[in-house]
């Protein structure tokens, strides 16, 4: 089972796997707070993509196209999760305070 949760919500045991899908580390979080198990960094959307995006609600349906097309260059990540997901929960960490727009919504439904 893969859920998602934004980064500076507090961990739960429930989690699982806590894997953090932002390229970059988020803002005044320190390690032992976030309890990340796992930084994929390299999966989140190249930082090309994340600047043209900049969270604009408008531009949801083209990052998601384009996000896609970056995702499939990244099977070995991906099967990583799909791995994990197979032997107990897997949480996707995100930055964004958009809970509906951001690269792990788009991520998970890749993955699913």
């Amino acid at each position: 089972m893969i859920t998602l949760k934004r980064v500076y919500e507090t961990p739960a045991a429930s989690d699982g796997t806590r894997i953090l899908v932002d390229r970059l580390w988020p803002r005044g979080l320190t390690k032992e707070k976030a309890q990340v198990d796992l930084w994929l960094k390299n999966l989140g959307p190249s930082t090309e993509l994340r600047k043209w995006f900049g969270h604009d609600p408008d531009r949801w349906t083209a990052f998601k196209t384009k996000y896609r097309q970056e995702l499939k260059t990244k099977k070995p990540l991906l099967q990583k999760i799909e791995t994990l997901a197979q032997h107990g929960p897997v949480t996707l960490l995100y930055g964004a305070r958009d809970t509906e727009h951001n690269e792990a919504v788009v991520l998970k439904e890749y993955v699913d």
